[in-house]
């Protein structure tokens, strides 16, 4: 995919008495570079949603952006790219990206780098993580309450840390509804593979499961497409994906990756800095949630359970697992 340059505008003057020569300065501080993760731009999920918040950062607060995609693999070259284009901050998007990311900072102590979805110990790295499992058990609950069956299944991209996030609040939210639901997962093995994800849904729904999750980038669009033509629900992830499919995506587990990009470039343009070294965003401050439920009408005892399980993971009551036994 071609570059894109995204154009910016001036900041406006706040400050009285602000000189020129500081307006040129902050129009020079405020260029961010993000190198996206593996499907990239187009994804209807987790790319596409921090580059809306970079978009939001872009008309709002007036920064400059670009991005690189590394659809080969081939992280560190696009990284030396971006450094090499002197933007303040380098976005590393996803877990992936790690370890390139941690090498490139490595040589590059003095550039800001910030990584999303995993967590780095080096210096010049800025951590932002989710609680995904939150979101995923109020997800879990929904498709309990939705399956006619008795038979719910979650789609997992790669099987790794993040993504069990997902499949582990899904689990325990259903279960935590009906003790006897019955649970399908499997991995596909790669967020850009839409025919694995529909042969998955399709070989789900011979078996009788009538609510899909995904947390699989593209590859859940297979899967919630597949869902479609034969007439199951199927439940977005990361953005609200009822659009991809309005007969069939419920809800979705909103990962507010774009509020989280927006707000911390906010706060690089307000402070001059990022004074924390590493966030993680859950329920408690809406850095997860449910979009809005539709298809079905969930009875008030329902709703109210729901909130109330909201509630409870808030406060602690409920403590959600993130991570698999022995995962890696």
């Amino acid at each position: 995919m071609k570059k894109l340059m995204i154009g910016f505008c001036l900041i406006a003057l706040l400050l009285t008495g602000c000189s020129t020569a500081q307006t040129e300065k902050s129009k020079e501080e405020y260029k961010i570079g993000i190198l996206l993760s593996d499907a990239g731009l187009g994804d209807e999920s987790f790319n596409d949603s921090a580059f809306k918040g970079l978009e939001q950062a872009r008309d709002e607060l007036g920064i400059l952006f670009d991005y690189k995609e590394a659809p080969d693999g081939n992280y560190e070259e696009k990284l030396e790219e971006l450094v090499s284009e002197n933007y303040n901050v380098i976005i590393g998007l996803g877990f992936s990206v790690q370890e390139a990311l941690e090498k490139t900072a490595k040589q590059h102590p003095d550039q800001q780098f910030i990584l999303i979805d995993a967590q780095s110990e080096v210096e010049n790295i800025i951590s932002i993580t989710f609680k995904e499992q939150e979101g995923s058990f109020l997800l879990g609950m929904v498709a309990a309450m939705t399956s006619k069956t008795g038979k719910i299944g979650f789609i997992g991209g790669a099987d790794v840390p993040v993504i069990h996030h997902f499949e582990n609040g899904f689990i325990e939210g259903a279960k935590y509804y009906n003790p006897n639901i019955e649970i399908m997962s499997e991995y596909a093995g790669s967020f850009d593979d839409t025919e694995a994800g529909a042969a998955i849904a399709e070989r789900y729904i011979k078996n009788k499961v009538d609510f899909i999750y995904h947390a699989a980038g593209f590859t859940g669009f297979g899967a919630i497409k597949k869902a479609e033509e034969m007439g199951v629900y199927a439940a977005g992830v990361d953005i609200d994906q009822f659009y991809i499919a309005e007969k069939t995506v419920v809800t979705s587990m909103l990962k507010n990756v774009d509020q989280a990009v927006f707000n911390i470039v906010k706060t690089l343009v307000e402070e001059g800095q990022i004074p924390e070294k590493s966030f993680s965003f859950g329920l408690a401050d809406n850095g997860v949630g449910l979009a809005d439920i539709r298809l079905i009408k969930l009875t008030s005892e329902q709703q109210a359970a729901i909130e109330k399980a909201r509630e409870d993971i808030v406060s602690g009551k409920i403590k959600v697992t993130a991570e698999k036994e022995n995962s890696q």
